[in-house]
This record gives C-alpha cells, sequence and structure tokens, in this order.
C-alpha cells in the first residue's frame, strides 16, 4: 500500500467529491497547538478552557496519578497549587460553535480518518453526539484510538517517509439520531470491481436483512458503478455506505485496503480471489453473530492481518461456531 492510497482516505480528501452522497459535514483546520494539546500525557488530563458560558462541560481536571480509580473531579480552590493552566483555543471554538449550530446544535466529531469511538463512554450521553466545543474536545483527548491518525498513520505504506499527515482536520458530521446500526454495509473494491459487501455491524443478527438482501445488493451495486467506480482513484479500498428507508445510498467512509481496516465477515485472501458476481455476506442467524470487539483501537484499524492477535482470535471464532453448528446437526 502507498501512501498516496491512505491519503485519499482522509475526509478532507473524498467528502468534497461526494458531498452531495454523503452525511452533511464541516471540516476545520486543525491548528497544530491543538494536536500538540491531544498529543500531550504528560501532566494532568485539563480541558481547553471555554470562551462560552453556555458550554455543557465545567472546566474538569484528570490526573490518573492522582486517582486510581481515573475519576474525573471538578477544579477547585484546593487545586490552586496546580502549575498547569488550561489551555484555550478561542478562533477554533468559535468556527467549530458556528458550525454546531449550522449543522443543527448536534455533532460527531472524527479526525482525518477516525473517529473517537473508544471514548464514548466518558461523554455526558454515552455516545459520540457533541453540542459543545468542550464536549469535542473531551472525546477527543480522552480517546487512545485517534493516536493512529496522529501518530501511525503511514505504518503500513512501503513508501513510508511520515510518521503523520502534514495537516490535521477536524470532520463535524450531522447528528442523525434514527440511524439504524443494520443498514451500514462495507464495500469492498479490489481492481476497481466490487467483489464483497458485508453487514457492517456484525455482532447481531437482523431478521430484515435476509428478506432485503438481494434488493440491497442490488442497489449498492447500482451505486458502486454510477457514482464511486470512475470518481475514487484507488484501484483497491473499502466504502461504507448506509442505505436509507427509501433506498438512497449514502457513503460514510472510505478506508485503505487491507492493513489496519476489517474485513468483518470476510478473510482478505478470498476477497482478493473474488470475481465476477459480488459476495454480500450478512448475519444469517444467531448463531451466526461475531463476538464484539472491546478494544481502544478504532473499530476500522484493528490490525488483523495474518498471525496478529485478532487474526487468530476470529480464527478461534469461526472455529467454535462451526463446531456448534455441527454438534446443533
Amino acid at each position: 500500500m502507498k501512501q498516496e492510497e491512505v491519503n485519499r482516505c482522509q475526509i478532507q480528501e473524498w467528502y468534497p467529491k461526494f458531498k452531495s452522497f454523503s452525511i452533511k459535514t464541516l471540516i476545520h483546520d486543525l491548528p497544530e497547538p491543538f494536536v500538540q494539546y491531544l498529543l500531550d500525557d504528560s501532566g494532568p488530563f485539563l480541558l481547553p478552557l471555554s470562551i462560552s458560558n453556555d458550554d455543557a462541560l465545567p472546566n474538569r481536571v484528570f490526573n490518573p496519578q492522582d486517582q486510581q480509580d481515573y475519576q474525573l473531579k471538578e477544579e477547585s480552590d484546593d487545586d490552586s497549587d496546580q502549575s498547569t493552566s488550561p489551555p484555550s483555543f478561542p478562533e477554533l471554538e468559535s468556527d467549530i460553535k458556528h458550525s454546531i449550530f449550522s449543522l443543527g446544535g448536534s455533532v460527531f466529531p472524527k479526525l482525518n480518518w477516525s473517529a473517537p469511538k473508544d471514548s464514548a463512554w466518558i461523554s455526558p450521553n454515552g455516545t459520540l453526539k457533541c453540542s459543545s466545543f468542550t464536549e469535542i474536545a473531551l472525546l477527543l483527548r480522552s480517546s487512545d484510538s485517534l493516536v493512529h491518525d496522529l501518530c501511525h498513520a503511514y505504518d503500513s505504506c512501503t513508501d513510508k517517509s511520515s510518521s503523520r499527515p502534514l495537516k490535521f482536520f477536524l470532520a463535524l458530521r450531522k447528528w442523525y439520531p434514527s440511524l439504524r446500526p443494520e443498514m451500514e454495509f462495507r464495500c469492498f473494491v479490489w481492481n476497481r470491481d466490487l467483489v464483497g459487501i458485508s453487514q457492517r455491524e456484525v455482532t447481531t443478527f437482523y431478521p430484515a436483512l435476509v428478506e432485503k438482501k438481494e434488493r440491497l445488493q442490488e442497489v449498492i451495486r447500482e451505486f458502486f458503478i454510477e457514482h464511486v467506480k470512475s470518481s475514487f482513484e484507488s484501484e483497491n479500498y473499502t466504502f461504507d455506505v448506509y442505505v436509507t428507508k427509501n433506498e438512497a445510498v449514502k457513503i460514510v467512509d472510505f478506508n485503505p485496503w487491507g492493513a489496519f481496516t476489517l474485513p468483518l465477515l470476510f478473510d482478505w485472501e478470498e476477497l482478493e480471489e473474488l470475481n465476477e458476481e459480488i459476495d454480500f455476506r450478512i448475519v444469517e442467524s444467531r448463531r451466526a453473530v461475531r463476538p464484539g470487539l472491546k478494544t481502544a483501537v478504532p473499530f476500522d484499524y484493528l490490525d488483523t492481518s495474518a498471525g496478529s492477535g485478532w487474526d487468530q482470535f476470529l480464527k478461534n471464532a469461526d472455529q467454535e461456531l462451526k463446531q456448534q453448528t455441527r454438534d446443533d446437526d
């Protein structure tokens, strides 16, 4: 894989071309001091000092060295001996506040490639839904998974010349509370042909998908041919889509082929051997669900390459499932 293939999957690269077929998104150029703030783990966890009076969160300090249970605590007069002052990014905060308003008041954030999925637990609502700069900063600063974007984006590239891109961007995507997880799919493109489609949420069996499978395959195939195949420059890649109730297809994301992208219900070797007909895979029964991947690494960038820990884990899960099926028979 080349760096240019990874770069094409950055949201600020693909979104302008496909925005009419995607979730409404506003993208901000992140100043380097804010990037360094996200990377800094040398002291207590300080949220930025907000210029807004209507932010949902007070200023808070997080210091794992002082609290073994890793609990957030309110900053008080007793903390006055701490020499570290909260950082402030007034211009960025003002721009983000305007974007949140124009997107309907609620957004979910992501950087160039990844979203802070592993830190959703720390937000006031337990999701990636944000309505203020402080909530966004809390998710980004708490996420271990974003280290991939910040420090390891090109680790799988044969022509790696840097560990990070020249610029980082914050994408704010409109929050839709009624999205159905069973209608998101990962599409696999090999040699510019759509060879495979996988249910994105593989930890749940959705009976309705069994009935809709053939129609969904046709809808996604037509969308790929009409809008993606000749427009995305890479030969091998994956893209995630969401299919609405009226069968409109929305692009959620692009990811590189292999490396840290999950093949979900496939493995990479068999995908490279598929041709002619599209192989569309869904969880066909409750016995076929995949175990949840509880990890701090972003779901899209787990290392499932041959020999990795997750590769062996998934193989063991497949063997156990086959054994259970034989026992049931």
